[in-house]
């Protein structure tokens, strides 16, 4: 197959869009930006073909370039210009970054629409079933796929909701449009797309407040608070997980999931008592109380003991406690040994192994921390998300320091680290900042 000319056929390209395909996306993209009429700008084949293969000459139409932009997210100008240079990767991420954009808007605006019609129970269970499955197995999934698999879930969902007036099947599918917006929320932000993120949390926070599901709620505002401090607005990630704690109706997981988001944000604050309180509430929450999402769906929506036990290392590691650091990722490692091989999540397991290191570096345990460095580099996981990207760059530049120069197993670590993070980090639309600030000293 020959290189694109323009960025607008690699697009389409990317789409495995055919003329007559390409075609019917225009004339809808007219109606939406134009109206219905005759007076629509068209699209023929020589036409498409002069567009795509660069030959044309200065821009189309006014109309035609606002129909473009509509499409694509790119100004008309860009389309007509070389796709980039760099590899097929950077087109899609190109692509994918103004449509996370564009579709955080959209279903901003759906999620406040109301409809009339009915459609059948079985649509509303499948549906059901397919947001269940697409949770249970985010960690498994890459990210950029679980995006696109969430959006189509929640357009569904939306579609759906236009045609029924049965109180039921609305309250149902305002609460899978709005754990659909969730998980691609969760997916943008493993992207390194946050300003999409924060706005599809926002997204889902509404469908809960609509649907009155407020685990959906407590939630989406969990997120928000995970997104504040990965984002540089560590001052406003407390306040979501507090309100977030607010919400009724939540089971012992959801409590103890934000009571740890809760410390973490008090961390990256340098708050050490609010942080600790926090973090002994996170592991005293117990008894059998569930909710509707963080346990009967689980998966992504859950908050399980291993994970609990990684995020609490990261805790202590804001903190500049080792000892404690160490004590909680092994145990979030030795509980991941102890699952049975499916429900293992590879990047929990990566990311409790580099809090591990993280904290024998700050017991200035070089060779316990090159260990567990090894066993977070052989860690292979299809989930290249932001958590992992970050722990693993900290690492690099902890490890760069002046008093740790001068061996050769630095450097060799060095290296892999910087390759590890080049090739987990591909998916990333944008570099995320390091995590662990306390470690800078």
């Amino acid at each position: 197959m020959s290189k694109p000319k323009t960025l607008l056929k690699a697009l389409i390209d990317q789409r495995q869009w055919t003329w007559a395909d390409f075609e019917r996306e225009f004339a809808q993209a007219a109606e939406r930006v134009i109206g219905q009429g005759a007076r629509n700008p068209t699209v023929g084949e020589t036409q498409y073909r002069r567009w795509t293969g660069g030959r044309l000459r200065g821009l189309p139409s006014a109309e035609a370039c606002r129909v473009l932009q509509d499409m694509f997210g790119v100004e008309a100008s860009r389309l007509f210009e070389p796709p980039p240079q760099a590899s097929e990767s950077a087109v899609a991420q190109f692509d994918l970054e103004d449509e996370i954009t564009m579709t955080a808007r959209e279903a901003q605006d759906d999620a406040a629409a109301t409809a009339a019609s009915s459609v059948s129970d079985l649509t509303v269970d499948q549906l059901r079933d397919d947001v269940y499955a697409l949770a249970r197995g985010y960690s498994q999934e890459l990210p950029h796929v679980t995006w696109r698999k969430a959006k189509a879930l929640r357009e569904l969902a939306e579609s759906h909701r236009d045609r029924t007036a049965v109180p039921a099947q609305l309250q149902e599918l305002l609460v899978i449009a709005g754990q659909a917006s969730a998980l691609m929320s969760t997916a943008a932000f493993d992207l390194g797309s946050f300003d999409g993120a924060k706005r599809l949390a926002r997204t889902a926070a509404l469908y809960g407040e609509t649907a009155r599901f407020e685990p959906l709620q407590a939630y989406a505002a969990g997120n928000l608070a995970y997104i504040a401090y990965y984002s540089g607005e560590q001052s406003q990630a407390p306040a979501h997980a507090r309100r977030a704690l607010t919400y009724a109706g939540l089971g012992a997981t959801a409590v103890r999931r934000l009571h740890a988001i809760e410390a973490r944000a008090y961390g990256h604050l340098g708050d050490m008592q609010s942080a600790l309180r926090a973090l002994h509430l996170s592991q005293e929450t117990g008894g059998d109380r569930k909710d509707d999402l963080h346990d009967a769906v689980g998966g992504e929506f859950g908050f399980t003991p291993e994970r609990l036990a990684m995020s609490n290392a990261s805790t202590a590691l804001l903190l500049g406690d080792g000892p404690t650091a160490e004590s909680a990722a092994l145990r979030a490692l030795e509980l991941m040994a102890a699952l049975p091989p499916r429900q293992r999540s590879t990047e929990v397991f990566g990311k409790a192994a580099a809090d591990l290191a993280m904290a024998r570096l700050l017991s200035n345990n070089l060779a316990g921390a090159a260990e567990a460095i090894e066993t977070m580099l052989s860690t292979v996981s299809p989930h290249r998300g932001t958590g992992l990207v970050t722990r693993a760059m900290t690492l690099r530049r902890v490890l760069a320091q002046r008093h740790l120069h001068g061996t050769a197993m630095v450097a060799d670590l060095g290296e892999r680290l910087e390759e590890f993070t080049r090739f987990y980090g591909q998916g990333q639309l944008v570099s995320p900042p390091y995590e662990s600030p306390a470690l800078d000293a």
